[in-house]
């Protein structure tokens, strides 16, 4: 019998578990990965005390002060359900069950699928959903990026530096993110937009080939080896069927990290919260912590 257990190892879930650790609270932080969308990330420019870091070593940054303190951690466990029976909390992943006072979701999102002919047959064989960890295997190739928010700017801006030609294929009208990431792709010059695309299908052999996609009603088909998926996220909510979420799945929580049952929090961006961000995540992440610690003093167990 745990007094909090975490799910998600992301900013969030790494801060909390800081802040429970620090409150001497007994804590399983259980999750797949370590580092969540922060290790995804390319250049981060907009956290404080870090005038430029990657995201892959903040994410190192994160674990390293999550690893000095005395924190039980199942990795490679994906929690699948959540049940509340009186004032004890059950969590079964894909490996066991554990038990606890409090709960924290934290558990992130994951990327969005295109569901075209040819996603699946090529996953990983040209076709990828991280332009930080693939990045670097498609030096000198022509690849494609669909996407045309930030997470698709931000992977341009990673690999125009390594491939020798990037399309974007946008199914919006224009680009939209942050207007200074806008700048930096359209002053590269090895960059091709296509604005009022959709893609429709991805084709090749052994690995991939081409893309095509609709723009304006015609057909297209441009020749690529690598294809960079940027089309949004999806909460990491699913285990969470008896609390109450709103309509993109995100967990709903107060201005205290509470869900609708009692004992149970959520933070990061597996919620409502706005602006999904890495320094907001490590923020809803350390109150989150501190909200279950005042649950746990105010109630017999």
């Amino acid at each position: 019998m745990y007094d909090l257990i975490i799910i998600g190892a992301g900013p969030a879930g790494i801060t909390a578990a800081v802040y429970a650790a620090r409150k001497r609270m007994n804590i399983l932080v259980i999750s797949e990965d370590i580092g969540g969308q922060a290790a995804w990330s390319g250049d981060i420019e907009n956290y404080t005390g870090y005038q430029f870091i990657s995201g892959p070593e903040l994410a190192v940054k994160f674990e390293e002060h999550m690893r000095k303190y005395e924190i039980k951690l199942c990795e490679r466990e994906r929690a699948r359900e959540v049940n509340k029976q009186g004032n004890i909390i059950e969590i079964k992943t894909n490996k066991n069950s554990y038990f606890a006072k409090s709960l924290i979701i934290a558990s992130g999102k994951r990327s969005r699928e295109l569901k075209v002919p040819g996603e699946k047959e090529f996953k990983n064989k040209g076709l990828t959903y991280c332009a930080t960890c693939d990045g670097p295997l498609f030096s000198g190739r022509d690849i494609a990026i669909i996407g045309g928010g930030n997470s698709a700017l931000d992977a341009a801006i990673q690999l125009i530096k390594i491939a020798k030609q990037v399309y974007i294929i946008n199914i919006k009208s224009e680009l939209a993110g942050d207007q200074v990431m806008r700048e930096k792709i359209m002053s590269a010059g090895n960059v091709t937009v296509f604005n009022n695309s959709q893609v429709t299908a991805i084709t090749g052999d052994n690995f991939v080939k081409a893309l095509k996609f609709n723009k304006d009603g015609q057909e297209q088909i441009i020749a690529v080896q690598g294809i960079f998926v940027e089309i949004g996220l999806i909460p990491n909510s699913e285990l969470a069927s008896s609390i109450d979420r709103n309509d993109k799945g995100e967990i709903k929580v107060n201005s205290r990290n509470e869900t609708n049952i009692p004992g149970i929090f959520a933070a990061g961006d597996v919620t409502d919260v706005p602006e999904k961000q890495i320094i907001i995540a490590a923020g809803e992440g350390s109150k989150a912590a501190l909200s279950a610690f005042r649950y746990l003093a105010k109630n017999k167990f």
